[in-house]
């Protein structure tokens, strides 16, 4: 079987990284460089378990313009990213682009939608597509050939495909995971969805009506199936849940597939040597050796 296009999600792994790593790891300035390891280190772990025929890192708006504009609070909540985040947030382009990876910049949009982009591009090209991210609007992506890669502590630890986001759901497919975010709410991104109705209850909507614009006309009819606290309540935050619908909905942006490209780990070495970052230039001359 031909390997698969793997897609990264660089700021959910330079943030999982930084607070998940010391920030007494230091480069040649003194400065810290844990969530560029961490980011490194994540792709090669999953690299030894799937290869992949080439990488794209996506990078991107902290927060789509208009999704802000849609919806004020979306991502308000979120503290600034720290200082010392963000000046590793400006090296890790070069590093990755130094391993053979292709960067790809979401522009005004964000890394999941850039994500999102290419894993169509590749699934609709005939290949197949790993998304490295633990961001559940992703799963919206997932079909027969594009999974998402699941890490347990910074190793590899299975694919989530149709079946589990199912299982994740409660029989809700990727194809309503959009409905189901508006409906349930997603407080990483500041959407409260409909009052009073969690996950079970948006996905026993879902699986009975079939989308969100089906759950709210059934709202606003005499459906004896409906009840009526939630009749009342999706009623009346119906616009306001077709709005969250809207922001939850990954977005296509124009992408090229990349070539087969294996991965450079010399020239990662070198890189990796002028950051001060010795310990990941070892690891990337062994591999470069092997």
């Amino acid at each position: 079987m031909p390997a698969p296009l793997l897609i990264a999600d660089v700021p959910w792994l330079l943030y999982r990284a930084y607070f998940g790593l010391p920030q007494s790891i230091v480069g040649s300035d003194g400065q810290p460089v844990n969530a560029l390891l961490g980011m490194v280190n994540a792709l090669l772990a999953v690299l030894d378990e799937r290869p992949a025929r080439a990488v794209v890192a996506c990078v991107g708006a902290e927060q789509a313009t208009y999704r802000v504009e849609l919806y004020k609070p979306y991502h308000a909540h979120r503290e600034p990213m720290p200082t010392e985040l963000r000046t590793q947030w400006r090296k890790a382009p070069a590093l990755l682009q130094s391993l053979g990876w292709t960067v790809c910049d979401g522009g005004e949009l964000e890394a999941d939608d850039a994500m999102f982009s290419h894993a169509r591009v590749e699934a609709e090209a005939g290949g197949r597509a790993l998304l490295l991210t633990a961001d559940r609007d992703l799963f919206q992506a997932v079909d027969e050939r594009v999974t998402i890669v699941e890490l347990a502590k910074g190793r590899f630890a299975g694919e989530i495909g149709r079946a589990q986001v199912r299982e994740r759901y409660h029989g809700i497919e990727p194809e309503l995971v959009a409905d189901l975010i508006a409906l349930r709410g997603d407080p990483s991104d500041g959407l409260p969805g409909a009052p009073g109705i969690g996950v079970k209850r948006a996905a026993e909507l879902l699986l009975r009506y079939g989308s969100l614009e089906r759950v709210l006309a059934a709202a606003d009819s005499d459906d004896r199936d409906m009840r009526p606290r939630a009749s009342a309540v999706l009623s009346e935050h119906a616009e306001l849940l077709r709005v969250f619908k809207e922001i939850a909905t990954l977005r296509r942006i124009a992408v090229q597939r990349p070539p087969d490209r294996r991965t450079d780990f010399a020239a990662g070495m070198s890189a990796a040597r002028e950051l001060g970052m010795q310990g990941l230039a070892e690891r990337l001359q062994e591999k470069a050796a092997a």
